[in-house]
């Protein structure tokens, strides 16, 4: 076993720890791919010689810094590649990791009896057009003929899901480091249920992302939030941006825009969280002019008002609606 795929349990107030717990994986390894709001994959590979421990015992170790260090558990699953490694994680739980045998034997026995829609990538369409036919397990689909995959489901969509089902994993772990994101949090002391409450919530952390952003002379392409709910259930949403941004009000624009889409009703929403992904260099982004006065003048003001929170705090300046 190489990979380990890692599920830390955050709590609401956490969720902002993350980058600091993938900088805790990358002392076992520099292959980590951070899985946003709360997972990581990891590659041992080079780690297993180095400390000379296989993949179960690092990832003992892993949970126990996890614990000592910051106070938070994890469930782990361990398995030849990433697809193998998230399917492992899903049966894992606090103190046992989940391992898929290396062996092909192995790996068809722990795929033979799950069912389709437990493999990566297929959606609910797909797993209905599957069950119709009597394909309702990774076992009948590896065992059914490539034709007949390929006229359910496609050409391409079928030859990749026959080689998933049975256990081929062509995946890799990309390393895309804790720098290239930023994340914020807003918790509420009480479960709420007032949209506007929620939209000021939203604003606040955007405000605050935007002005880090500009503060590290970077722009993000993707903004990722997170509902948590008073079942201690989540929604995430994820939205690449028209173009990278460190504006202000192009981010809050985005983050309400996701936040309408999800169409709570009455939800009690326990925490909001709010990512920036995709970061780069500012100087290198483009922006498209336009022949909007305000535009320039909201961007101008906002130059300002950096200079005046770096000054004299974070809340020198604000939004009149947080103001209140």
């Amino acid at each position: 076993m190489t990979i380990l795929c890692v599920r830390f349990q955050l709590p609401p107030m956490y969720e902002a720890a993350l980058p600091r717990l993938l900088g805790m994986l990358e002392e076992f390894t520099p292959v980590v791919q951070a899985l946003p709001p709360d997972g990581a994959l990891a590659d041992l590979r080079g780690a297993e010689r180095y400390f000379g421990r296989g993949a179960v015992e690092l990832a003992s170790v892993i949970r126990v810094r996890a614990l000592a260090l910051y106070g938070v558990d994890c469930v782990i699953g361990a398995a030849p590649g990433p697809m193998l490694a998230r399917m492992a994680l899903r049966d894992a739980r606090p103190g046992v990791t989940c391992v898929v045998p290396g062996d092909p034997e192995g790996i068809a026995e722990f795929l033979a009896g799950k069912p389709v829609a437990a493999l990566p990538g297929v959606g609910a369409a797909t797993a209905r057009t599957l069950c119709e036919y009597g394909l309702d397990t990774l076992g009948r689909v590896a065992a059914a003929p490539l034709s007949t995959l390929q006229r359910l489901v496609g050409a391409k969509t079928g030859r990749e899901l026959r080689e998933k089902a049975g256990g081929v994993d062509r995946g890799r772990v990309v390393p895309n480091g804790v720098s290239r994101s930023l994340a914020t949090e807003r918790p509420f002391e009480r479960d709420e249920l007032d949209p506007d409450r929620h939209r000021r919530a939203l604003l606040s952390a955007a405000e605050e992302l935007g002005s880090r952003l500009r503060a590290l002379d970077k722009v993000c392409r993707t903004l990722t939030l997170t509902v948590r709910y008073a079942d201690r259930s989540a929604t995430t949403r994820s939205r690449t941006l028209p173009e990278p941004t460190a504006h202000s009000a192009s981010l809050t624009r985005a983050v309400y825009g996701m936040y309408e889409a999800l169409g709570l009703q009455r939800a009690r929403v326990r925490a909001l969280a709010l990512r920036a992904e995709g970061l780069g260099p500012a100087e290198q982004a483009a922006h498209q002019l336009t022949f909007d006065p305000v535009d320039e003048k909201v961007r101008r003001i906002e130059e300002v008002a950096d200079r005046a929170r770096a000054k004299f705090g974070p809340r020198a300046v604000m939004p009149g609606t947080l103001a209140a």
